[in-house]
């Protein structure tokens, strides 16, 4: 399995996942899909695409290409041609996508979990805007138990070595407001100098991984005392709602 970084927009991340056995591929979140056109892609790396939603994009993208297949988890996603659900498996060549139904940014929104069958290679999960690199998405459409659920039950349950693909580029700013929930936590410190590092060189400062984002994601952390201390409860679940609360109105400190 191969995946690559391809930036739009201001913050937005779509992402090519290319299985190089077959030669298929996916488009995740074509929100700028003059990008991401399918006969540029197929020409340029020798694969066959279909695409998985999560930002838009897909209505432009299949006039482009006839016979896309768009998977999506919203009968409000654009051009959908097959609509999933938790569990809800398909290949993208050798590949296995299993979808994982992760309401509460969207009430219909999907991740999509990618693994390569009898393969050391780690797994990688697509979050969009449910789990964010230090952050989650905002409560839109749904509750703190639904995200409890979708970052704790489902996301957080996968292998630790899993790799986390998410929609935007807020890292930096997730890390500060982190540090102010946690300002003694070393891990929060150190991913936070290393993330400036790569964005002042120009880099990418994702993916991380599921065991990563469980030592400095505030939103991961809602069981760990320091975290209910800043927010002053004692359950996981109203400390996900109260940080949720607190980061709609964090104002970043500047540097």
């Amino acid at each position: 399995m191969k995946v690559e970084i391809l930036p739009a927009l201001t913050d937005n991340y779509m992402y090519l996942i290319i299985d190089e056995e077959t030669k298929e591929a996916a488009i995740v979140d074509p929100v700028q899909p003059q990008k991401v056109t399918p006969p540029a892609i197929e020409a340029k790396r020798g694969v066959q695409i279909m695409t998985l939603d999560h930002a838009g994009g897909n209505e432009k993208l299949v006039k482009l290409a006839s016979g896309l297949r768009v998977y999506g988890g919203d009968s409000r996603v654009g051009a959908l041609t097959q609509k999933v659900t938790h569990h809800t498996s398909f290949q993208v060549g050798s590949l296995h996508v299993k979808c994982l139904y992760t309401p509460c940014h969207t009430s219909g929104h999907i991740c999509y979990y990618v693994t390569k069958p009898s393969s050391s290679e780690p797994p990688a999960v697509f979050t969009g805007d449910t789990l964010f690199v230090a952050g989650c998405g905002k409560f839109f459409e749904g509750s703190r138990e639904e995200m409890y659920k979708a970052l704790i039950e489902i996301l957080g349950r996968l292998p630790p070595e899993t790799r986390v693909y998410c929609g935007h580029e807020y890292n930096i700013n997730n890390l500060k407001f982190a540090w102010h929930v946690e300002p003694n936590n070393a891990a929060i410190q150190h991913k936070l100098a290393w993330a400036k590092a790569k964005y002042d060189s120009g880099e990418p400062t994702i993916p991380s991984t599921i065991a990563e984002e469980f030592t400095y994601n505030p939103f991961m952390r809602v069981r760990e005392k320091s975290v209910q201390q800043h927010a002053r409860e004692a359950d996981p679940i109203r400390t996900m709602g109260s940080i949720r609360k607190e980061k709609d109105n964090f104002k970043v400190p500047k540097d």
